[in-house]
């Protein structure tokens, strides 16, 4: 079982700064990749970046060049780095882990944090 304890969030002003980490612990695979994805009240839950273990990153067109995913593999630690925040950045961000077994991937959830962007 894998556990994901997600850290950081808050309130901030358009064009403020917010960073997010996400700590995994528990009987992690060594082929992995972790995600950020986030939902706004009455959306879907949408990929915001993602991250494999060799450092590989990919974004929604929307954040790329604001937002900066990172990883520390060390500490099964995932963070989020959001610059030049905007009001429609405004969500729950939830922390994902996917491992593959060595049959299947499985995926795991954190429990979510809110971001709130003001104008």
């Amino acid at each position: 079982q894998v556990q994901l304890v997600e850290s950081g969030g808050g309130s901030v002003q358009a064009g403020g700064s917010l960073s997010l980490s996400c700590a995994a612990s528990g009987s992690i695979r060594s082929i992995n990749q972790m995600a950020w994805y986030r939902q706004a009240p009455g959306n879907e839950r949408d990929m915001v970046a993602l991250i494999t273990t060799s450092g590989t990153t990919t974004y929604t067109d929307s954040v790329r060049g604001r937002f900066t995913i990172s990883r520390d593999n060390s500490k099964n630690t995932v963070y989020l780095h959001m610059n030049s925040l905007k009001p429609e950045d405004t969500a729950v961000y939830y922390c994902k882990l996917e491992h593959f077994t060595g049959e299947f991937w499985s995926s795991y959830w954190g429990q979510g944090t809110q971001v709130t962007v003001s104008s």
